[in-house]
Formats: structure tokens, C-alpha cells, sequence
């Protein structure tokens, strides 16, 4: 059973998008975006990129009606980035918030079959790279090896029922938003999108997969470096003694955190 919606979360959905000098590839995306049926809203949530992707937002025909500019300072990461436009989207009453990469290697396709698994009840809706077997397309074998490694190490010490437990792909109806916002998800990188779904589940929270095709970017260059490797490999086991250990926040209390949405509570 999920958290009440008083509307379809597709009926008002937004698309965060954190940006890090993606001037090449963020005017296809956002083209494929702006495409879909529904009228969807996208929010660039850049971190002075020294590549203009700032300038490029704030040019788009459609800046200021359907495409929206948070701009930071400066390279705060991926987790803070994902976490400021949550709070964002509550502030203005979206039904849904998605991520997405800005680099087309999430097929912007898919984003009408993750809000209907939110329609159809779901809180969280993650496409899958693994739940219908090995669905990537041009990564080298190490990088496949680290990824499937990673779902089996996280798995193992978290408990989470997920194939793809370090997905970065997914749609969020708004009550659960609330409630991850308040929850506090402190990590970067791969740990962010672990620590997301940990907390989700733990707050008793729907997540349902959707298969999904992930492709290499194909402009610029990846984000993925060795100390967001690091910082996810120390995170996990964290993650597991809070699972032996902690309590579970019951769905009664994980439903009230929605009332303040702008609150951070410390892990």
C-alpha cells in the first residue's frame, strides 16, 4: 500500500537535472524531454559549470515557462544537487519529481513508463538495467563488472530488493519526496542513489522497477571518479549496521515528515 495522492503523480510531473558542463549534450536532451506528451517541467540544477551551461538554460525558448535555472555557486555534488531540487518541486506544488542525466544516457522514452508506475501506485518507480538481464549498451567490461559488483555488495549488506540498487533513473511521487527530504540523504555519486532507496524502503516506502536500456554518453565526459567509488564502498556497510541495528521509521511517521518538506533530520 503507498502514501495517498490527492492527484496523479503524472498529472504535474517534474525533471531535475543537475548539470556539471554538459553544454554539449543538454540541448538534445532537452529537446527529447521537452517532446514527450504531458508537458513535463525540467529544472537544471547547475553548479557553475565554467562551460556555459548556465548561459545556454537561460537562452532556451522555453526558460522561465517549462524549463527552470537553479544555479549554485559551485561544484556541491550530485546528492545536494538531486536534494535541492526535491525541495524545489515541493515548494511549488509538482506531483512527481524524476532524475535524469543530462547526458542521454537515460532514454528520455522512458519517462512516460516511470510515471505510470507511479499512477499505478508506486512511490518510487527506478528503471532497472538488470531486472531483465544486462540491458547497457557501450560500456567496457570493467565498467559492467564494477556496476553488477556494486548491486551485489550493496544487496548484501543493505537488504534492498532492488536489481539496479545504484540506479540514477527513477521518478518520485511528491508525498515520498517529502518524506526523503526529511529522512536526510547525505551521499554523492552511486551513494546517494544507494542511500535514497535505503532510506525509501526503510521508511516503508513502494519501489517498483521498470526495465530499462542504459547507453554510454555520448558528449562530453563521465562524472564518475574513484573518490565517489570510495565514498559508496564505505557507505554500504554503514548502511548495513543501520539495518541490523536501527529502527525502521513506521509509514505513520515516515507520512508526517511530508508536512515539512524543507527540513533536513540527520541520519
Amino acid at each position: 500500500m503507498s502514501l495517498p495522492c490527492p492527484s496523479l503523480p503524472s498529472s504535474r510531473p517534474l525533471l531535475v537535472m543537475p548539470t556539471y558542463n554538459e553544454v554539449e549534450s543538454l540541448p538534445g536532451v532537452l529537446a527529447r524531454v521537452l517532446a514527450l506528451p504531458g508537458g513535463l517541467h525540467v529544472l537544471v540544477v547547475d553548479d557553475a559549470s565554467p562551460d556555459g551551461t548556465a548561459a545556454l538554460v537561460r537562452t532556451h525558448l522555453e526558460f522561465g515557462q517549462r524549463v527552470f535555472l537553479l544555479s549554485r555557486h559551485a561544484k556541491l555534488g550530485l546528492g545536494s544537487a538531486y536534494l535541492d531540487g526535491f525541495e524545489w518541486a515541493l515548494r511549488r506544488d509538482y506531483t512527481a519529481a524524476l532524475e535524469m542525466d543530462a547526458d542521454l544516457s537515460h532514454d528520455p522514452d522512458d519517462v512516460p513508463r516511470l510515471l505510470a508506475t507511479l499512477d499505478a501506485g508506486a512511490d518510487l518507480a527506478i528503471g532497472s538495467r538488470y531486472l531483465q538481464g544486462i540491458s547497457v549498451v557501450h560500456w567496457p567490461l570493467r565498467r559492467l563488472l564494477l556496476s553488477l559488483g556494486a548491486g551485489v555488495y550493496t544487496r548484501f549488506f543493505t537488504g534492498l530488493r532492488l536489481s539496479d540498487p545504484t540506479s540514477g533513473f527513477k521518478a518520485i511521487r511528491r508525498e515520498a519526496l517529502g518524506v526523503l527530504v526529511a529522512a536526510g540523504v547525505h551521499s554523492e555519486g552511486y551513494g546517494f542513489q544507494i542511500e535514497l532507496h535505503f532510506r525509501a524502503q526503510r521508511a516503508g516506502l513502494t519501489l517498483r522497477e521498470v526495465p530499462i536500456v542504459f547507453t554510454e554518453r555520448r558528449d562530453g565526459r563521465s562524472k564518475l571518479s574513484l573518490a565517489i567509488t570510495f565514498e559508496a564502498l564505505g557507505l554500504v556497510p554503514r548502511l548495513g549496521l543501520q539495518r541490523m541495528f536501527g529502527r525502521a521509521r513506521p509509514r505513520a511517521a515516515a507520512a508526517d515528515a511530508k508536512s515539512t518538506p524543507g527540513t533536513r533530520i540527520p541520519a
